[in-house]
């Protein structure tokens, strides 16, 4: 398994938290096309407006295929996550779902 892990720093409080609840409802219908994610953790530190986007993807092919979708995508409002400080890519050794 492998992760992408998106970082998004510096946005409007409000905005953020908008943000994020709806990609709770959209990722309701599944990834987006072109996003063959095993799974996705957000991570929201409401105090910064930090967040952390964990996309999980089973294989190789699928993170690199997921990834250059994501990279493509224009944010749905503009300035809405502050800015995407990074991206970092990861191999999932361990995953407990309890």
């Amino acid at each position: 398994m492998h992760a992408r892990v998106a970082t998004f720093e510096g946005g409007d409080p409000e905005q953020v938290r908008r943000m994020v609840e709806e990609i709770g409802r959209q990722s309701a219908g599944g990834p987006p096309e072109g996003v063959p994610a095993a799974g996705l953790l957000i991570l929201h530190r409401p105090g910064d407006a930090k967040v952390l986007a964990i996309t999980l993807f089973e294989t190789e092919e699928d993170l690199r295929q997921g990834d250059a979708t994501l990279n493509s995508m224009d944010p749905p409002t503009p300035g809405g996550m502050g800015r995407r400080a990074a991206v970092e890519i990861f191999e999932v050794p361990v995953k407990v779902d309890v």
